[in-house]
């Protein structure tokens, strides 16, 4: 098994530390995560449902495009939203970043983002975006984790 570094072990002792706070309007904690998707088409009719046989789908399909899901979520209230965008962008992180802070937590003094580390999930991102003055209010508003 190879060797867990300190600055790991930190970073999920804080995140599990985050985790364990009492729920708070104010200070909500909201993971976010993408994901690619494939829009896929079948190419042949299902197999329609028997008595005791499920239908049955043929293992070929046709790739209609793709897209990219950005995934948010708020654990200790139940909350989600999937934001769906054409591609994965600093500029795509950006907007799904306004919107979180502006649209869906509004009223909320710092949202805690529990992320991982894409190059283009970056408070930079914001300032690519934004006019600075923008860029800056909306990073005060956000505690990178």
């Amino acid at each position: 098994m190879p060797a867990v570094s300190p600055e790991f072990v930190w970073r999920m002792e804080d995140v599990l530390d985050l985790y364990a706070e009492p729920s708070d309007p104010r200070y909500p904690v909201v993971c976010l995560d993408e994901s690619p998707y494939q829009w896929l088409s079948e190419t042949r009719q299902p197999i329609p449902a028997k008595l005791g046989q499920p239908v049955r789908y043929d293992d070929e399909y046709r790739r209609e495009g793709t897209c990219n899901l950005f995934m948010l979520f708020e654990p200790l209230r139940g909350w989600r939203h999937v934001k769906v965008t054409e591609r994965h962008t600093a500029e795509d992180y950006a907007r799904c970043l306004k919107d979180l802070v502006d649209g869906y937590y509004p009223k909320a003094t710092v949202i805690s983002l529990v992320q991982d580390h894409l190059n283009t999930h970056t408070p930079a991102a914001l300032y690519e975006v934004f006019e600075p003055a923008a860029a800056r209010r909306l990073i005060s508003k956000l505690d990178f984790r």
